[in-house]
């Protein structure tokens, strides 16, 4: 994979692109409140978020990778329970401090930063399970591929690899042309995710058998791959 270089702990893209939505200090309080964060998902926050929980069990070693506005987190921490671990990764400090803040006192919980698109930020094979909640859509392609590489080499033979991002829609959906001008305003790199398939951005997904299912019209898409043992 190619090597990214930094001229900051923050990548380019995010400070130019997301500094609004994830390095402001006056819009992070409000953006982290489940309302909203519901609101920006049509409403299917809460089935996204079990849609994912649900595919891990207590005990695991749990790698999320980026923060993520609402409860996900502490239902990820819940579901992995005292005898798992979750590690949180993310490339903001700003959002690292929020985390941390959210999480405080849960004993299964590591919060650190990172680029998970730079090799080594994750060991290989280090997890039972890596979750990517609507992170890919918000990357360009190149820092895609590399983060999609680094994730799957983290994953343990015989464990498990869960995406939930963005989907091209059923050409009768409603939505469609609503969220072609949010992509077109407010998430540039999305539009390259939506016809992807997201496995191909790595030579480790033939080690996977992989499972995607759509939800709310083709809007939203789970992948689940399992490595092979």
């Amino acid at each position: 994979m190619p090597t990214l270089p930094r001229v900051s702990a923050v990548p380019l893209y995010l400070s130019r692109t997301y500094h609004w939505a994830y390095l402001d200090h006056r819009t992070l309080p409000w953006l982290d409140r489940s309302l909203v964060v519901s609101t920006i998902l049509w409403g299917n926050a809460a089935r996204l978020m079990q849609a994912a929980v649900e595919e891990f069990q207590a005990g695991q070693r749990l790698l999320q990778a980026a923060c993520v506005y609402g409860p996900f987190s502490r239902m990820l921490a819940d579901q992995v329970g005292a005898e798992g671990m979750l590690d949180v990764v993310d490339v903001a400090p700003i959002q690292i401090a929020n985390v941390r803040r959210k999480l405080d006192g849960l004993p299964q919980v590591q919060v650190r930063q990172g680029d998970l698109a730079v090799p080594d930020t994750v060991a290989a094979e280090a997890y039972d399970a890596v979750c990517c909640f609507f992170l890919l859509h918000e990357v360009p392609p190149i820092e895609r591929a590399c983060i999609v590489h680094n994730l799957l080499g983290a994953v343990r033979p015989g464990g498990k690899i869960v995406f939930v991002d963005y989907h091209r829609t059923h050409p009768w959906h409603p939505l469609r042309p609503i969220m072609a001008q949010v992509f077109r305003w407010l998430e540039p790199f999305a539009d390259s995710l939506l016809d992807a398939h997201i496995p191909a951005l790595s030579a480790h997904s033939g080690d996977f058998e992989w499972k995607k299912t759509t939800l709310f019209g083709g809007l939203y898409q789970k992948l689940v791959g399992v490595r092979r043992s």
